[in-house]
C-alpha cells in the first residue's frame, strides 16, 4: 500500500519526535510491504520567522492533498508577544478547522510497566486505567466570537464567547457512541449545565441523540469540576469520556498525568473523510528542545494511530504497539518516565529501540 503523509514537525521538541516517528513508519513500511513517503511542511512558529504567518496557504492546500498529517508541537515564548492571530498556536486550529476535524480522540492508558510512574494508589493502579476522551475538536470558546475594550470604570476588557450548535453536539455525540459500543457500552457527559446555557443544549443534546440512535449506550452526566476530582480520586470508574472543546483540553491532560506521563499519550483528529490529523497531547517543551531528552512515544503512538484510523492497518498498528511494551518492559525509560532500576536513554534511542521491536 502507499501512502503520502503531511509531516508537520513545528517548534520545540516537534522535529525531535516527529524524526522518531518516522523512523518507526519506516521500519513498519519495510517489515510489512508498504510504501511511505513523507513530505515536511510549515506551521507555528517556524512557519512564522519562515512566512510571517502560522498557517501558509501551501501547507494547508498540501495537506488537504496527503493522505493523512503527523503533527509535533507548535508554539513557545519566542512568539508570545504577537497579537492572537498571529500566534503559533493558531494555525493549529486553522488546520483543523481546515480539514473539517471535528473530532479528537485521546486515550489515556496505563500502561503495565509504567505502574511506578503513576501519582495513582496502587490499588488503583493493579485495577487498570484507559479512559477514552471524545472531545469535540471545532467548536466552542476556542471559535466563538472576542474581543477586547476599554471599559471606563474597570479599564481593559475582554471576552471569549462559548458557542454550540445541535448538530455540532450530535456529530460529535455519534463518534463517542459508536465509540462505546465498542468498549463498555458507558459514555460520561461532561458539562457545566449548573451554569452554562450552552452546557444545558450540550446535556439535553446529547441524550436526545444517544436514545434515539444508540439506545444499548448509556450516558450519564457530570459537572466538569466534579469530573477533574473523579479522575484524580479514582479513574477506572471513567471508559468513554464526551467533552466539549475546551473541557477536553483540559481533562485529557489530568488523564494524561494520572497514567504516569503526558508524554506517553497520542490523539487522534477525524472529520467525515479518512484524512486525519495525528499528534501528541503534550506542548512544544521549548525548555528541552534541541537536547534529545524528550519521550517520542506519544507521536510514535500517535502514528500507529494513523495506520488503523486512517489507513486500515490494524496488524501494523498492533505491531507497533507490541515494541513499545517490549521496549517499556526491557527497563527503556526517557527522562519523564525515569524509575529507580530503569536505564535511562535519549530521545533518538527509545525511537530507535522501538522500531528494531517492530
Amino acid at each position: 500500500m502507499k501512502k503520502h503523509i503531511a509531516v508537520l514537525a513545528g517548534d520545540g521538541i516537534g522535529p525531535e519526535i516527529t524524526a522518531g516517528a518516522v523512523e518507526v513508519l519506516k521500519k513498519v513500511a519495510a517489515t510489512y510491504g508498504h510504501t511511505f513517503t513523507f513530505e515536511p511542511l510549515l506551521m507555528g512558529g517556524c512557519a512564522i520567522d519562515a512566512c510571517g504567518e502560522p498557517l501558509p496557504a501551501h501547507t494547508v492546500e498540501r495537506c488537504l492533498a496527503s493522505d493523512s498529517v503527523l503533527l509535533g508541537a507548535v508554539g513557545g515564548p519566542k512568539w508570545d508577544g504577537l497579537p492572537g492571530d498571529k500566534r503559533p498556536e493558531k494555525g493549529l486550529l486553522g488546520i483543523r478547522k481546515a480539514m473539517g476535524l471535528y473530532s479528537n480522540i485521546r486515550p489515556a492508558k496505563l500502561w503495565r510497566a509504567l505502574a511506578d510512574a503513576s501519582p495513582l494508589k496502587r490499588e488503583l493502579v493493579e485495577k487498570g486505567v484507559e479512559i477514552i476522551v471524545v472531545r469535540e475538536l471545532t467548536g466552542g470558546i476556542y471559535f466563538g466570537e472576542r474581543g477586547t475594550c476599554t471599559d471606563a470604570d474597570m479599564g481593559e476588557t475582554a471576552w471569549d464567547t462559548e458557542k454550540y450548535s445541535v448538530k455540532e453536539i450530535e456529530r460529535i455525540t455519534r463518534i463517542a457512541c459508536e465509540l462505546a459500543q465498542k468498549r463498555s457500552g458507558r459514555i460520561v457527559s461532561v458539562d457545566k449545565a449548573n451554569v452554562l446555557e450552552s452546557s444545558r443544549l450540550w446535556r439535553r443534546t446529547v441524550h436526545a441523540f444517544a436514545t434515539k440512535y444508540y439506545p444499548d449506550v448509556t450516558v450519564a452526566d457530570m459537572l466538569v469540576d466534579n469530573c477533574a476530582m473523579q479522575i484524580v480520586k479514582d479513574p477506572t470508574q471513567f471508559d468513554v469520556l464526551l467533552t466539549s472543546n475546551m473541557f477536553g483540553d483540559i481533562l485529557s491532560d489530568e488523564a494524561a498525568q494520572v497514567t504516569g506521563s503526558i508524554g506517553m499519550l497520542a490523539s487522534s483528529s477525524l472529520g467525515d473523510t479518512t484524512c486525519g490529523l495525528y499528534e501528541p497531547i503534550h506542548g512544544s517543551a521549548p525548555d528541552i528542545a534541541g537536547r534529545d531528552v524528550a519521550n517520542p512515544i506519544a507521536t510514535i503512538l500517535a502514528a500507529a494511530m494513523m495506520l488503523r484510523d486512517s489507513f486500515g492497518m490494524t496488524r501494523e498498528y498492533a505491531a507497533i504497539e507490541g515494541a513499545v511494551e517490549r521496549t517499556l518492559e526491557e527497563g527503556w525509560r526517557t527522562a519523564d518516565i525515569l524509575s529507580e532500576g530503569m536505564k535511562k536513554i535519549g530521545c533518538h534511542e527509545m525511537a530507535r529501540r522501538i522500531a528494531d521491536n517492530i
